[in-house]
């Protein structure tokens, strides 16, 4: 599918990935039943308009309560969909520069080449967009090796923006995605749980299948004893200098409460939420999207 060599699609990754499958429509099978149809034939539940019926046409497709209303016979019709859209949601923050070998960025780029690349190679199809405060990139949905081709040239040109606004992004992405399927999100999550979750809710309304994947660094989560550190807000450049026994327990509370605040709203809503630790090998993740 794929010739030359990638920074996050890696040839040891390909051969690693070689029998590992992932079909979108085994995903949300269950989730929302007979939304991806065979190639071969039938009609998907996506209604797109009505026609009038003509002697020949199936009698099943006929909408009777229009006829109850018309005295008409009307016929529902569909858009024939042949593939399951991915969507790829990528945090590329400022605050997602942090960490090293590798930082969140690179292992969320990592994650993203090879879920894009399993996709693709399912055939079905994947969009990638780029954001920090807005939208900066959008790959609309395609299948191809080609296609593929453009989402790795993109990250590997990639880099840290400016500050989180994962709320308003996903406010803006939703009218560019014409077709449900399965939302990705990979992030470090810096923004309100309530306000996320609020910007989600025409997702989830609209019947995508959301999964969220909360990227930190060990240093995020455990907050080492370091003594006196100058602590560095990467997205607004505020510095406060701080010993690290001091600051551990308010620190640690805190990244507890908004991580269990995502974790309850995303249970609530039946929307998969994994953190996913840098320390930790992404291929672990394809086996919560398996599940």
């Amino acid at each position: 599918m794929t010739h030359r060599r990638y920074q996050y699609l890696r040839q040891e990754d390909i051969r690693r990935l070689a029998g590992f499958e992932f079909a979108p429509k085994a995903v949300v099978e269950g989730y929302y039943a007979g939304r991806h149809v065979s190639r071969a034939r039938g009609s998907s539940v996506e209604f797109r308009d009505y026609r009038q019926y003509v002697p020949g046409d199936d009698l099943s497709l006929v909408d009777w309560r229009v006829y109850g209303r018309t005295d008409r016979f009307y016929l529902r019709t569909y858009d024939h969909e042949t593939s399951m859209d991915c969507h790829l949601f990528l945090d590329s923050s400022a605050s997602m520069g942090f960490g090293k070998d590798p930082s969140k960025l690179e292992y969320a780029s990592f994650f993203t080449a090879c879920l894009a690349y399993l996709v693709i190679r399912g055939g079905d199809r994947v969009s990638l967009q780029l954001f920090d405060k807005e939208i900066r990139t959008f790959i609309p949905p395609g299948s191809t090796g080609s296609h593929l081709n453009g989402l790795l040239n993109l990250l590997e040109r990639n880099q840290p923006g400016e500050r989180t606004s994962l709320a308003e992004s996903l406010r803006a992405s939703f009218p560019l995605l014409k077709r449900r399927g399965i939302l990705v999100v990979v992030s470090d999550f810096f923004d309100d749980p309530a306000a996320i979750f609020a910007a989600l809710g025409p997702y989830l309304h609209r019947g995508f299948k959301v999964f969220l994947f909360h990227v930190l660094t060990p240093a995020e989560l455990e907050l080492e004893d370091k003594g006196l550190v100058a602590f560095r807000d990467l997205e607004t450049g505020q510095r406060v200098i701080a010993h690290t026994d001091d600051v551990r327990g308010g620190y640690l509370n805190a990244m507890t409460r908004h991580i269990d605040a995502l974790r309850d709203l995303a249970t609530r809503r039946n929307v998969d939420y994994t953190i996913a630790r840098t320390d930790t090998h992404f291929y672990s993740l394809f086996e919560r999207l398996a599940r």
